[in-house]
């Protein structure tokens, strides 16, 4: 949806009321004290009130704009810009764009929104067959680290991400010649490149059937342990019979999509990296985007169950 379209949507903050009252209601609404799931809506105060032990929550509250002073309508709006491009969205821009005065302001919307994509993602598994790799990302380093850096892999300039890529072998019938199709992507930021770090991301994020691919590093030598089946290759050559060609691929991508950040930090790169995952994984969505951004923004993630 784009700028044009959403003025035309949502004219004023009655019309975004509206609106995110019925995906609220369509979602279900969750009482926090005693997860009733049965409510009125109580008009004159735009609040919904539990049937059962009539705790009153707000239109925002169980969501990811609890406790903001932001209208509805700048919240619809930022999500309206993140929405609107596959590409990632800079903090500097949506400020630009909204006229919005204090930069940290902005700086919170736009990690608070990336947040709420990184938990939507992960709560699907990937299957069927996974390549496996990892990758190394530049990050905000201080002047003092700068100093005395480290060469290679344990460089303290670069970040360590697993990315895991989930893709389907396809025979051409005439030809014979195998390609692949890919569909999901996962990628999280890790400490180290020890086996035990790998194997736990296998366990959370990969299916136990799934046919899972490497490159011949030791560190993945156990792997066969958590999936089905594990092949390992050397993945640079030609002759290999799967290769990482979506993994590898992501993560050019990743890194050209991270270019237009000036300062990353360690702490805050998974939200980048959740910010371009979600919409990779959703790069056919078109316009549903938008919709899918606000079903995953209304989320009861304070929810024990997760």
């Amino acid at each position: 949806m784009n700028i044009l379209k959403f003025e035309e949507r949502f004219p004023d903050e009655e019309s975004c009321i509206s609106f995110f009252k019925a995906k609220r209601e369509q979602e279900g609404v969750v009482c926090k004290k005693c997860e009733e799931k049965e409510h009125y809506w109580l008009h004159s105060k735009s609040m919904f009130q539990c049937k059962s032990c009539g705790f009153r929550t707000s239109l925002k509250s169980g969501t990811v704009m609890e406790n903001s002073n932001l209208s509805l309508r700048k919240w619809l709006m930022a999500m309206t810009f993140f929405s609107a491009t596959k590409q990632g969205f800079t903090a500097l821009e949506l400020q630009r764009q909204m006229g919005f005065t204090r930069y940290q302001t902005v700086f919170d919307l736009c990690h608070k929104i990336r947040v709420i994509m990184g938990k939507r993602d992960d709560q699907y598994k990937l299957e069927d067959m996974v390549e496996y790799d990892e990758a190394y990302i530049t990050k905000s380093t201080s002047a003092q680290k700068k100093k005395n850096l480290n060469r290679g892999r344990g460089t303290q300039q670069k970040s360590t991400v697993a990315v895991m890529a989930e893709s389907t072998i396809l025979e051409d019938p005439k030809t014979k010649k195998l390609t692949k199709s890919c569909r999901y992507f996962k990628m999280k930021k890790i400490e180290d490149l020890k086996a035990k770090t790998a194997e736990k991301l296998i366990k959370d994020f990969i299916n136990k059937d799934a046919v899972l691919q490497t490159d011949d590093s030791t560190t993945y030598a156990k792997f066969e342990d958590f999936v089905d089946v594990h092949v390992t290759e050397l993945s640079s050559t030609k002759e290999g019979r799967f290769n990482l060609k979506w993994a590898h691929t992501a993560i050019s991508n990743l890194k050209s999509d991270l270019r237009k950040y000036k300062m990353i930090s360690e702490r805050r790169l998974q939200n980048y990296i959740d910010e371009f995952c979600y919409k990779l994984n959703r790069r056919y969505f078109g316009e549903r985007l938008f919709d899918r951004l606000i079903i995953a923004s209304i989320q009861p993630y304070w929810q024990s169950s997760g």
